[in-house]
């Protein structure tokens, strides 16, 4: 039992590092963000299905979550839009120091749809959030439009993060997936198609862009996920969010090694990227605590 624990936490940690390099990717796919999130979400839903075809398991869904997958697909596709669009215009370190800003964002939308009380600690350590974002944005003005990006594509995450915690009461975690990417297409599709960007040129990309966008929707985006929903079987969704949050450090120094001289930033956004580091940390331990307070008291 304690080596599969073990053998999980270390498929953890891999698929968190996998997740930081979605990324370095993300800097190296020459393609504008749009064209490369359409490209991400129509390969995972290739490998997606060809897991459930192997698997055997059925593709069919409830009427009513239909319409819940749709919005949510759209979450999910304006989310890595502005994501990518942040590492675009400015960086890595950037883009994923500011990214961590998510789980403030979820403080401020989970009591509105889990109809609880905000809570003071998670709202003072958002305001702590803010502050290392003020020094950050102080310091690395240059950065600010792909801070802005960075933002809105954490309070995607926040959001669509929330709505997935309430589908997952009712719906098997696969399933939610396939279809969030499936619909996601479709509505990237959609933009596409009415703004005329389906040309041929749109499907003459690179060599180099091919294989990374293979990597990408394949291993980053269809089989990180298939294995963080095994490896929650075995780990506490404690130590899995913890793991998670090692996210932007193992892609900051990931950046650092493969981009160099771009990555290296002003020492003034370091001290703001520990803070807002420090606070994400600092969430999740406190988080804890008080979960293993009321486990005592009952």
């Amino acid at each position: 039992m304690q080596e599969s624990k073990l053998k999980n936490y270390l498929l953890l940690h891999f698929i968190v590092f996998i997740w930081g390099f979605t990324a370095i990717l993300g800097a190296l796919i020459s393609i504008e963000a749009i064209p490369l999130v359409w490209y991400r979400m129509l390969i995972a839903v290739v490998f997606i299905c060809i897991y459930f075809l192997i698997k055997k398991k059925s593709f069919s869904i409830p009427r009513k979550a239909i319409f819940k997958f749709f919005i949510t697909g759209a979450i999910i596709a304006v989310h890595w839009i502005t994501f990518f669009k942040a590492i675009k215009v400015s960086n890595v370190s950037v883009a994923l120091v500011t990214m961590s800003t998510g789980a403030f964002f979820t403080a401020l939308i989970e009591p509105i749809f889990f109809k609880r009380k905000i809570n003071p600690i998670e709202m003072l350590l958002g305001l702590l959030v803010i502050v290392g974002l003020y020094i950050i944005f102080n310091f690395e003005s240059q950065y600010s439009l792909g801070i802005i990006y960075a933002l809105i594509s954490a309070f995607l995450s926040a959001l669509f993060a929330v709505l997935n915690g309430i589908f997952i009461k009712k719906y098997e975690a696969d399933s939610i997936s396939l279809y969030q990417l499936l619909f996601g297409v479709v509505v990237v599709t959609l933009f596409l198609a009415f703004s005329g960007e389906f040309t041929a040129s749109f499907f003459q990309l690179k060599t180099t862009d091919w294989i990374y966008l293979t990597v990408l929707g394949s291993i980053c985006t269809a089989y990180a996920f298939i294995a963080s929903v095994k490896v929650m079987k075995y780990l506490t969704p404690y130590t899995v969010m913890l793991t998670i949050n090692l996210e932007p450090i193992y892609a900051i120094i990931l950046a650092l090694i493969i981009f160099g001289e771009k990555e290296q930033m002003n020492v003034e956004f370091y001290y703001g990227a520990f803070i807002v580091l420090f606070v994400v940390l600092l969430n999740g331990l406190l988080k804890n605590s008080s979960k293993i307070k009321k486990k005592l008291q009952r």
